[in-house]
C-alpha cells in the first residue's frame, strides 16, 4: 500500500507508466497489492509530532499512508488519479476499521486545485511528474494547506542507485531545495535535506536519498 519500498525497473520506465492515469489504472487493476502497507518513514517522522487534525495525502495509491494517519486520529482525504487505486485504498481503510475517518478524491495532481478545501496537513510522497513539473504540483498543493498547518513533500533523490533507469525518469527526480521557488511567501520551510535510507532492491540493500520538503503556513 506504501509506495517507498519499491523501485521502478528499466521495463517499468517509460511516459506513461511513471505518470498517465491509464498505466496505473492497469497496474492496480489485479488481485496482487503493489505496496507494503507501512506508512512512508518521512511521514512518520514528521507527522508524529503534529497534532491531529485534516490531512489530504495525495498520490495516495493503495492507502498506506492514509490508514496510518487514521490510526494516529487524523481525518483524512486519500487522492490519487486512478479510480482502481482508490478502491483499493477505501477496501484497505475498511479492513483496517478506519473507513469513517477517511475519504477519498479522484484527482491528477498535475490539475489540482484547492476549490476552496484547506487541511491541516498535506503530504504527496513519491509524485515525479516529467518535465521538471514537481514545482508546479507543489504550488498547487499549497494552496490546500489551512493557516497554520503543514506541508510534507518527499520523492526521489538523483542518485547512481537509479543508474538503471532511463534519462526521463531520472530527470523527475528532485532536490528538495528546487521546490523551495514554489512555496508562496506565506510559507517557512522547516526541512530542506536529502534523508538517507536503505531499501532492499532484487534481495540486496541500496542506499538511497529522501528529498524531504517540510514547511508551514503562517496563521
Amino acid at each position: 500500500m506504501s509506495r517507498h519500498e519499491h523501485l521502478p525497473s528499466e521495463a517499468e520506465d517509460t511516459a506513461s507508466a511513471m505518470f498517465e492515469p491509464p498505466a496505473w489504472e492497469e497496474r492496480y487493476s489485479g488481485e496482487q497489492q503493489m505496496w507494503s502497507g507501512n506508512p512512508n518513514p518521512q511521514l512518520v517522522a514528521e507527522a508524529s509530532r503534529l497534532t491531529p487534525g485534516t490531512a489530504l495525502d495525495v498520490g495516495c495509491g493503495e492507502g498506506g499512508d492514509v490508514i496510518w494517519l487514521a490510526r494516529q486520529g487524523w481525518r483524512v482525504t486519500g487522492a490519487d488519479f486512478s479510480a482502481n487505486g482508490l478502491a483499493r485504498a477505501a477496501r484497505h481503510a475498511e479492513e483496517a476499521g478506519v473507513a469513517d475517518r477517511t475519504d477519498w478524491w479522484q484527482v491528477d495532481a498535475r490539475t489540482f486545485a484547492a476549490g476552496g478545501r484547506s487541511y491541516d496537513l498535506v503530504t504527496t510522497h513519491y509524485l515525479h511528474p516529467p518535465d521538471r513539473g514537481m514545482a508546479d504540483v507543489v504550488r498547487r498543493l499549497s494552496e490546500a494547506v489551512a493557516p497554520g498547518g503543514h506541508l510534507l513533500v518527499v520523492g526521489h533523490a538523483p542518485s547512481e542507485a537509479f543508474a538503471q533507469l532511463t534519462a526521463s525518469h531520472r530527470n523527475a527526480m528532485f532536490l528538495a531545495e528546487e521546490l523551495l521557488p514554489a512555496l508562496p511567501d506565506d510559507f517557512e520551510a522547516l526541512v530542506v535535506e536529502q534523508r538517507p535510507r536503505t531499501v532492499i532492491r532484487d534481495g540486496a540493500s541500496v542506499d538511497i536519498r529522501d528529498s524531504t520538503l517540510f514547511a508551514r503556513r503562517a496563521r
